[in-house]
């Protein structure tokens, strides 16, 4: 058999190798946060419903839904165990604390500096006549080439 023609089998085994080793890795990562769920803790499902996790067994885990309504469900249906105050600032609505980073509703704070420079560059930038010229002014303007509007050498 010719190289040529086993090619594309070696390059097709190779890419799903890579796949399955990448799954692997995402499979693995996904068990270890769910090993690491404890009672207390934020968690949302892979369907999106955010709990808090009451109970942990061998394959299932009771989480609280709501106050006093609690079902069971499988670890693998843990999406993502969330930390205390993403959690909370998700499900209570609670506002961002003094200690994480606050960003300011305007640029103006970011642009002080540079908004003084540009004033000193449009000071020093020569002025435009914006005035309105007078119509004879402005017609011999237009026909410096000895022409009217949409005339062309063209015949």
């Amino acid at each position: 058999m010719n190289i040529v023609t086993l090619l594309p089998f070696i390059v097709l085994i190779g890419a799903m190798f890579l796949m399955t080793r990448s799954a692997k890795k995402k499979q693995q990562a996904a068990a270890q946060m769910r090993n690491e769920m404890q009672p207390g803790t934020g968690v949302r499902t892979i369907g999106g419903m955010y709990a808090t996790v009451k109970e942990i067994g061998d394959e299932t885990v009771l989480l609280e839904v709501a106050p006093g309504v609690h079902a069971v469900y499988a670890k693998n249906a843990i999406g993502a165990v969330l930390e205390d105050s993403e959690y909370n600032r998700i499900v209570h609505g609670d506002e961002v604390s003094d200690t994480d980073t606050v960003v300011p509703d305007d640029a103006s704070s970011l642009t002080e500096t540079a908004e003084a420079t540009d004033a000193e560059t449009v000071e020093d930038a020569p002025k435009a006549d914006l005035t309105k010229k007078d119509t004879a002014e402005a017609g011999a303007e237009g026909q410096k080439d000895g022409k009217a509007d949409g005339e062309t050498d063209a015949k």
